[in-house]
């Protein structure tokens, strides 16, 4: 009976300091709460203090960031942690070295592309030879009326001043007939070598020419000759087909000529003239042209010739060539070129010379195309005068 007693007492006494805690049960809880904050209060001061930090110190950081996959104990993360630290406590020395540093790099190379801009600029500006300043007389005109002509289109041209002095319909489209081997010239002239022989490759050519037989060779500038003075069609398709690319290609040449030239009005279907509904251009667009070809001195000399003989390239043919500007010589006139078709009319360009001054003369779609210029000659000695500007400080 008395193990029953012993065991019950047990029993109770155990229960009686069953939830008596124990003393140091307290610093444990306190070292718990302790380390709890300490791991907490860490991770906000980190938060701020990367917020603190320049954005050159974060880039950095981030770039050496230890994935959490890889283990602490590794010496690499360990240089890695070191590493961070260091740019933590370091954040103002990194920055005063790396700004300048930007800044250096960033006039590095605005000077670069300074330098490579002016060195583009240079090579766009004009080569001026010359410093001092031309003053060229201005002409003026003091007619009251115009010249009577029966051209349907004329102008005049003074030029070293390029002003138009008379104009009538000068901005309408017309036919320009066998001018438009002014356009031929500029082209050949800039393709062709002066004693490069071609090659007739085209028989029997419709209009005015020199029967050209297939198969002769020509040197390119009795070609010229032969196209220039008395409009030899056969000599102008002789031009094209020697072109790369053949007549196809000189025409398209020819017209993207007349877009460098600026002659917006003004259109090439072929390099003789004989398609009077493709080959258009206006007066303005005529003197301009003129006006550019009056500055090649070998289409001067050819245009300014009379007579000239011709022979094939091995001299067992001539062609005696004519001129046929009847103007040619006469009053002034110095050259340029002729041309007419059924849908043109009369067509002429010249050159002229008067009291030391240069004008470009055109008359289209006309009935007496030499009399018409003729009364355009007598109107610039009849009332074309120049004034000469005073020089700069007087």
């Amino acid at each position: 009976m008395k193990r029953p007693k012993t065991k019950l007492y047990k029993k109770k006494k155990i229960r009686k300091f069953k939830n008596i805690k124990h003393p140091n049960a307290g610093d444990v809880s306190i070292k718990k709460q302790q380390e709890i904050r300490h791991e907490s209060v860490p991770a906000s001061q980190n938060d701020s203090s990367k917020k603190s930090l320049s954005w050159i110190t974060r880039f950095l950081i981030a770039r050496i960031s230890i994935p959490k996959r890889e283990k602490e104990s590794t010496a690499s993360n360990r240089f890695k942690r070191a590493v961070s630290q260091w740019l933590r406590a370091h954040d103002s020395d990194i920055q005063l070295v790396l700004f300048p540093l930007i800044l250096l790099m960033v006039l590095i190379i605005l000077s670069i592309f300074n330098n490579q801009l002016f060195v583009t600029i240079s090579k766009q500006e004009p080569i001026i030879q010359d410093q001092s300043i031309a003053l060229n007389p201005y002409p003026y005109v003091q007619a009251i009326g115009a010249p009577t002509i029966s051209a349907k289109a004329a102008i005049i041209l003074d030029r070293s001043s390029q002003v138009i002095l008379y104009s009538k319909n000068a901005q309408l489209r017309f036919s320009m007939a066998s001018t438009t081997k002014i356009m031929t010239s500029m082209v050949a002239l800039d393709y062709y070598k002066p004693d490069e022989i071609l090659t007739v490759k085209t028989g029997n050519v419709p209009g005015s020419g020199l029967n050209l037989i297939p198969g002769e060779q020509f040197h390119f500038m009795d070609l010229m000759y032969a196209m220039l003075l008395p409009s030899a069609n056969d000599a102008a398709q002789t031009i094209a087909d020697n072109y790369p690319g053949g007549e196809k290609a000189f025409v398209k040449q020819m017209n993207e000529k007349a877009q460098s030239l600026h002659l917006s009005n003004t259109h090439y279907a072929d390099p003789i003239g004989l398609d009077d509904d493709r080959d258009y251009s206006t007066p303005v667009d005529m003197a301009r042209l003129a006006s550019y070809a009056a500055s090649n001195p070998t289409f001067v000399d050819i245009t300014s010739t009379k007579y000239k003989t011709i022979y094939t390239s091995n001299f067992t043919r001539q062609y005696p060539l004519t001129n046929s500007n009847e103007l040619l010589g006469i009053d002034g006139v110095i050259g340029m070129k002729t041309g007419t078709t059924e849908g043109a009319g009369e067509v002429l360009v010249s050159s002229v010379e008067k009291n030391g001054h240069e004008y470009i003369l055109i008359v289209m779609d006309s009935s007496n195309r030499f009399y018409d210029t003729t009364q355009l000659l007598n109107f610039i000695d009849s009332n074309v005068k120049y004034v000469v500007p005073p020089p700069p400080g007087h």
